[in-house]
């Protein structure tokens, strides 16, 4: 495993890290049982994985718990989320805060995030409920104060670009991929200018292991006028990338793409099965892929915005 400093948070990542919600959510998507889901965590961390992320609206917090209580904790980086919304209170983060802990049977978090926060519930976040998670990291029970997109609902990315010139936000979570490369010009910048550690969801969705649905996807941004109709001469958009043996699957692609941007920390991977994160895990380290064809990349497709953000399911607060 390769690990690196998570911003300035004096943190110590994998830069592969275990998403614990998405659609598979450890294998509770597909009914898996808790024992088979507390083995896909400990699959991660035995093979050297020490970031391990997940939230009350995944409903893993508790598998977390009771799958890294053999191991060493202080080796271990544990992030959790919640959702508080507009309607949100300062009472209601140290609820939610001490909930987490609960479940997670712990006396403290390394990172805590306000979940899918909007760019209209962005300043009541900022100026109401950060000063409540600023309270709980002066006791112990929160080390350092993070922030999530609700990438599908801020295609743009409105609200971190304010976030990442705003304290108290050590640690952003960010959609980021091969067809969604946005934050490479809004975000990264600033985030390693300023020592903001980042963490990327949406690396591989349904467009990038679907082959039928990305040329579906394709046809209709052609259709749009925002992709040159050549795309499509080859049958698949991402078929370069297999054609000369630069990755061994667009799925490999993807996740090689994401881990090598600079400003990107922590490549998060998401999966209900064991032998999925090796193979996962394994993309992440392979090296950067070929110089020509990340040119490629960013000149065909550097320019969307919010394609490939297919939506885990439903997210309530």
């Amino acid at each position: 495993m390769d690990y690196k400093p998570l911003g300035k948070t004096g943190l110590t990542v994998s830069v592969a890290g275990l998403g614990c919600g998405g659609n598979s959510r450890l294998g509770l998507g597909r009914g898996a049982s808790v024992d088979e889901c507390v083995a896909v965590v400990r699959t991660a961390v035995d093979l050297g994985v020490n970031f391990l992320d997940t939230a009350e609206a995944y409903g893993t917090e508790e598998i977390v718990g009771a799958a890294i209580r053999s191991y060493d904790r202080d080796k271990l980086v544990i992030s959790t989320k919640a959702l508080l919304g507009a309607s949100g209170t300062a009472p209601d983060v140290t609820r939610r805060v001490e909930a987490s802990l609960k479940r997670l049977g712990l006396d403290h978090v390394d990172i805590f995030h306000f979940h899918a926060v909007n760019p209209t519930a962005y300043d009541h976040h900022r100026d109401v409920l950060a000063p409540a998670l600023m309270r709980l990291k002066e006791q112990g029970k929160v080390r350092h104060i993070g922030i999530t997109e609700t990438s599908p609902n801020d295609p743009e990315q409105k609200m971190l670009a304010r976030a990442i010139t705003d304290d108290p936000w050590e640690v952003i979570m960010l959609a980021y991929s091969l067809m969604n490369q946005g934050a490479r010009r809004k975000i990264f910048p600033t985030t390693q200018r300023r020592g903001i550690g980042t963490l990327l969801m949406f690396v591989v969705r349904n467009i990038f292991s679907n082959a039928t649905y990305r040329r579906d996807i394709a046809a209709g941004l052609v259709e749009q006028g925002q992709l040159d109709p050549s795309i499509l001469t080859d049958g698949d958009p991402l078929g370069f990338l297999l054609s000369d043996g630069a990755a061994e699957s667009i799925t490999d692609a993807a996740y090689r793409y994401a881990r090598h941007e600079p400003g990107v920390d922590v490549v998060l991977f998401g999966t209900g099965n064991k032998d999925h994160v090796k193979a996962n895990v394994e993309s992440i380290l392979r090296p950067a892929l070929p110089a020509s064809v990340i040119e490629r990349l960013h000149r065909s497709f550097g320019h969307l915005a919010g394609v490939g953000l297919d939506r885990p399911g439903p997210l309530k607060a």
